[in-house]
């Protein structure tokens, strides 16, 4: 990872390990937002933020583009958004870089082949320097579309490592532990270090009709640093979420979970979603995708959830299905603005989220 050296001696603002808001105000945040280079790659960058894992739930209009940068620099991208648009969301993700002062992604993880996912592969291959690459096999889905999707992945990663995940393999981050929960359809039966526990959630849960898309093949992955843990399932529907979590739950409970699928009804299960038990979840929805008020009610409902964070205001549900104003990164009457959410994680536990449309960060100690 080509990174600057970073200073031994930190300042005392970056030892006080919760006061985000001071050291990364509002003009850092708009990097989310704007064009910072992304055709070109800065000779120097700044250090790493010391002893954070950082986590980029970028704006990618409703599909999916997370980034997670570890305290060693080293880097995992989570999809790549949608085609096209001027490479908007190519530079997004290569804003989200600057903000992590890196200089290449080391890992890119494809979940699956819908558009909203792997769309954005060659624009960003073409504007930002890359790894290796991780994916669940070939296309499974009888579309045009996705097999036009897959056509173009395995074009735009030739000369770069590939790897086909099944549910157990692991991506290596010094510092991060992270398990391939998911993959092609198939699901861990137990995550190394968690004992599985019988899931009261699954006797009430309904019949979900069996998925034969893309959806279902997602991989799903467990991030853990320290004490904190972060979940994301792709776009899994509720079939293979409920056979993930039942009868009993490898995964036990987590500090944030990414609502799966945009916050669709087609996923979101009340047997994962209660079973899991998130202090706290974002939801990476577009102004007129996800955030459906069923699937909305389900997590918000979940017991113990503190705050359920949305990158877009659900325009088509109503004010009681929509989270604050001050949780939403682009709220209505924004169109395009581009806002992200930032995670920044401590190894005890303790983390924080920040908007970059109000630079504002609230906290989520450890009890």
């Amino acid at each position: 990872m080509e990174t600057a050296a970073f200073d031994p001696f930190p300042s005392l603002a970056h030892q006080l390990q919760f006061r985000f808001a001071r050291l990364f105000p509002l003009a850092v945040f708009a990097a989310c937002a704007l064009w910072l280079g992304a055709q070109t790659h800065p000779r120097h960058a700044p250090p790493p933020a010391n002893g954070l894992l950082r986590i980029y739930s970028i704006d990618v209009e409703g599909g999916q583009a997370t980034l997670f940068v570890a305290p060693s620099g080293q880097s995992l991208l989570v999809d790549t958004g949608w085609p096209g648009n001027d490479a908007r969301d190519a530079i997004r993700i290569a804003a989200a870089m600057h903000d992590a002062h890196i200089l290449r992604i080391d890992h890119v993880l494809i979940t699956h082949y819908h558009d909203d996912h792997v769309g954005g592969i060659t624009n960003l291959v073409h504007r930002v320097r890359v790894g290796d690459f991780y994916d669940h096999g070939e296309n499974r889905e009888d579309s045009d579309v996705t097999r036009k999707n897959y056509a173009a992945y395995l074009d735009a990663i030739k000369g770069h490592p590939r790897h086909i995940v099944h549910p157990g393999d692991t991506i290596p981050i010094p510092g991060l532990n992270i398990v391939v929960l998911a993959a092609d359809g198939n699901h861990i039966r137990q995550v190394p270090g968690i004992t599985p526990e019988p899931n009261a959630y699954c006797g009430a849960e309904p019949k979900w009709t069996e998925d034969t898309s893309e959806n279902a093949r997602s991989v799903g992955i467990l991030v853990r640093f320290g004490q904190f843990s972060f979940l994301d399932l792709g776009d899994l529907t509720g079939a293979k979420e409920v056979a993930l979590v039942c009868p009993t739950n490898p995964i036990g409970t987590v500090d944030l979970f990414l609502v799966s699928h945009h916050g669709m009804n087609l996923s979101n299960s009340r047997a994962l979603v209660d079973a899991i038990r998130p202090r706290v979840a974002i939801m990476n929805n577009g102004a007129h995708k996800g955030g459906s008020p069923e699937a909305w009610e389900r997590v918000h409902q979940i017991p113990g959830l503190q705050d359920l964070w949305q990158l877009h205001t659900a325009e088509d549900a109503d004010a009681a299905h929509n989270s604050p104003a001050d949780l939403i990164a682009n709220p209505a009457g924004t169109p395009d603005a581009g806002h992200c959410l930032k995670v920044e994680a401590l190894a005890n536990g303790n983390f924080s989220v920040i908007n970059s449309r109000t630079g504002q960060a609230k906290q989520y100690p450890r009890k």
